[in-house]
């Protein structure tokens, strides 16, 4: 009796891991019917198209291959999705699929409108859950196709799961903001306030991150006292695989984009951590999981507003000088790149000859075209002295964007 109840107790536990398989590979298959998905993949496309069009006609060459925006959309965050989805199922953090879809709309708008100061998913996600509020307070409710759409009566119980998962996402990317977003900036010529041709650095960004997580549904039954957490009055769930977007743009003006971007970065990681932080105490006081997220949302646009503006002040950090060339950009795998020369540092020397504008510089190169000698200024006003041999296949001006 004992060996065949044993038996029984794993077929039937087979059964339930056949069903929880069968409703993963089913929710990882929903993100493909998400128009979201494929906006972002479209816009992407779309944002290295205009970064090379803009780089050709300012530099006659491009920095970065047309496709690195879409490319790295999933490059980067491969990691973070996995990191973040086992998280949230594990945790139990149970959303609504009306929040999903009401997020995919304003996130969709958001792409499309190029709004990607806006961008942050906490922007989103606080606004999907406003709009749940509202549309339950005026009683409205929409039908598409064969999805119904109504306002969410426990709005207040939904901000919680919605806080953590989004503060996540944001402490997210803050760190891609550090890590790439100087590496992501392209230069722009513009006049400065003494009408020379100077530069600046556009980071203008979109990361998807393809998140896993439950909703009520009718394939997994709850079988643990604290698996999932906040199910919404429900007994069964399913999963869902969704993708939350992050847009970014900043300009770096005033300061050297690899000085800007790992302030900005850590500023928003700061806001993720505010958001979580701010959304436990909502064990206690519920309506504190809806304001963090509303605070959190006003303190992204507000970081974005207080660098933007920043950077508007004061002089270009890469302009013209008298008594050198000024690095604007260094292409990949280039002999400047190899020499470790850097955006912003000043080109005194080539091969001996003292330069002051881009005709000068390339002829000091061809004095000694295959051993090219340069003496820079760098960042901190040290005179550093590069050199590299010049191959035939490497570029004839070594890879050298400069403000004319």
């Amino acid at each position: 009796m004992e060996r065949n109840a044993r038996t029984v107790e794993w077929v039937v536990l087979g059964f339930m891991w056949q069903e929880i398989g069968l409703e993963l590979l089913k929710g990882i298959s929903k993100l493909f019917i998400n128009p979201l998905f494929y906006v972002a993949i479209l816009f992407a496309v779309l944002l290295g198209y205009v970064r090379v069009k803009r780089e050709r006609r300012s530099f006659r060459t491009r920095i970065l291959w047309g496709w690195t925006e879409m490319k790295r959309m999933f490059a980067d965050i491969w990691m973070y999705a996995v990191i973040l989805s086992i998280l949230s199922v594990g945790i139990g953090l149970t959303v609504t699929t009306d929040w999903i879809a009401t997020y995919s709309i304003i996130s969709a708008i958001l792409v499309v409108l190029f709004m990607y100061q806006l961008g942050s998913p906490i922007v989103a996600g606080a606004l999907a859950v406003a709009a749940l509020w509202i549309g339950y307070v005026m009683n409205r409710t929409f039908s598409f196709m064969n999805f119904d759409w109504s306002g969410e009566m426990n709005w207040i119980q939904l901000s919680l799961p919605v806080a953590f998962i989004i503060g996540a996402t944001v402490i997210v990317e803050g760190l891609l903001i550090s890590k790439t977003g100087a590496e992501s900036a392209s230069p722009i010529l513009e006049k400065s306030s003494r009408g020379l041709t100077a530069a600046s650095y556009l980071a203008k960004r979109l990361w998807m991150i393809p998140l896993l997580v439950i909703v009520p549904g009718d394939a997994i039954q709850e079988f643990s006292p604290y698996w999932p957490q906040l199910t919404f009055g429900s007994e069964s769930f399913g999963l869902v695989l969704f993708p939350i977007v992050i847009g970014f743009q900043q300009k770096a003006r005033r300061s050297l984009p690899v000085n800007l971007f790992p302030k900005l970065g850590m500023s928003v990681v700061a806001v993720g951590f505010l958001t979580v932080i701010l959304s436990i105490s909502a064990f206690w006081f519920p309506v504190m999981a809806a304001i963090s997220l509303a605070i959190g949302a006003i303190a992204r646009v507000g970081v974005w507003m207080y660098f933007a503006i920043k950077e508007r002040q004061g002089n270009h950090a890469v302009a013209p000088k008298d008594l050198g060339v000024m690095i604007a950009g260094v292409l990949p795998d280039s002999p400047a790149e190899k020499m470790g020369l850097v955006i912003g540092e000043c080109i005194r020397k080539v091969n001996g000859q003292s330069v002051s504008n881009e005709r000068e510089l390339y002829e000091a190169i061809q004095i000694n075209a295959a051993h090219c000698r340069l003496e820079v200024l760098d960042h901190q006003g040290e005179v550093r002295l590069r050199q590299h041999v010049i191959y035939r296949h490497d570029h004839h001006r070594l890879g050298l964007l400069v403000v004319r």
